[in-house]
């Protein structure tokens, strides 16, 4: 088959598209014919390395995919040859306690397909298939493929672990990227009072579109004195900040007191300075989330294949254009996700 794929860890140039072993499903597997692919600025972290990771070369990237089971494996009963699938990431460990009684997420050995082990972004991949849904026949593919790992994340973040109501004040940091604008449609349907930060005019022209009811081009302004000036000088209930290093301090200063901090990643990096003091004297609350449990997924993905929430696409290349999709996302050129479809079917 082909696939994207990388001998070592690197900037753009280490990406190829060319042959590598058919994959074949293994017990509890079944073998899925990519149809589209999206990515993640996780993609671009695994690429480059991060601390602790030590991945099988040569890797194949991608931890968002859709397609049609084209075979299945021993054991595999949940789906059969044509069904239509998506992919959800998250493997918890076997045989823990958190995969039959509690969140998967949070079991030890908990790693994600594309980051940890070899991905999708290829015209096969097999795959548990545990870690697949069903796609609705109306759904096109590049929908299927681009909604999952944003939506889940966003969904357990605001939801689950933030636990937003409507009437709240949230701010959204970000809000033209993938996470950034999952969060700033489910805030909005949730009832929320959404403001969004972006990076241009145009960035948040969409985040307005897609529910932002107020807007801050951190490029121009200072966004905690913008969210102090709009709020009267009270701040926002909840701030969902997946940047990092770059606006972990502003983050806190734009909270109200007993206000939360959601976070599921950290593009800037992971290391920010932080304000102990204001964190105990507005008893303000950080939590953490990373990607969500089946039926998490499933609840908010229900939302997107019923058209309440919708993925926003910023273009879609053939998978051997994959160093340009590299480009876009590390630029931060355009709103919303990029999609990926094998060169086989790109034109079909």
């Amino acid at each position: 088959m082909q696939a994207v794929q990388f001998d070592e860890h690197g900037d753009r140039d280490v990406i190829e598209y060319g042959e590598f072993e058919d994959p074949e499903p293994g017990r509890g597997e079944v073998l899925v014919e990519v149809k589209a692919g999206a990515l993640n600025h996780l993609d671009i972290w695994t690429r480059k390395g991060m601390p602790a990771l030590d991945l099988e070369m040569p890797h194949i990237p991608g931890s968002d995919c859709a397609g049609v089971v084209a075979e299945t494996g021993p054991g595999a009963t949940r789906f059969e040859e044509g069904d239509r699938v998506a992919l959800l990431a998250g493997v918890p460990s076997e045989g823990h306690e958190f995969d039959h009684d509690g969140d998967p997420t949070l079991s030890p050995g908990f790693h994600i397909i594309g980051e940890h082990v070899r991905g999708v972004h290829a015209e096969y991949a097999a795959l548990p298939e545990s870690n697949l849904v069903e796609v609705p026949e109306h759904v096109d593919w590049v929908t299927a493929a681009a909604s999952p790992l944003v939506f889940q994340t966003a969904w357990r973040m605001l939801i689950e672990r933030g636990e937003l109501q409507a009437g709240e004040d949230v701010l959204v940091l970000g809000a033209s990227g993938g996470v950034g604008h999952a969060a700033v449609q489910i805030a909005e349907y949730t009832g929320a009072e959404v403001y969004a930060t972006a990076s241009s005019d145009e960035k948040l022209d969409y985040a307005e579109e897609v529910g932002a009811d107020h807007t801050i081009n951190y490029e121009e302004d200072d966004f905690a004195e913008e969210i102090l000036e709009m709020t009267g000088g009270r701040g926002v209930d909840m701030v969902v900040d997946h940047i990092g290093a770059q606006t972990w301090q502003n983050s806190l200063k734009s909270l109200t007191k007993g206000g939360r901090l959601v976070t599921c990643g950290a593009t800037t990096g992971g290391r920010p300075e932080t304000d102990i003091n204001r964190i105990f004297w507005n008893q303000l609350e950080v939590i953490g989330s990373t990607m969500a449990t089946p039926s998490q997924a499933n609840e908010v993905l229900d939302l997107v294949w019923e058209g309440e929430l919708e993925p926003r696409v910023r273009e879609v290349l053939p998978m051997s254009e994959t160093d340009r999709a590299h480009e876009i996302i590390e630029e931060r050129e355009g709103f919303g996700k990029v999609v990926v479809k094998p060169d086989s079917v790109y034109d079909a």
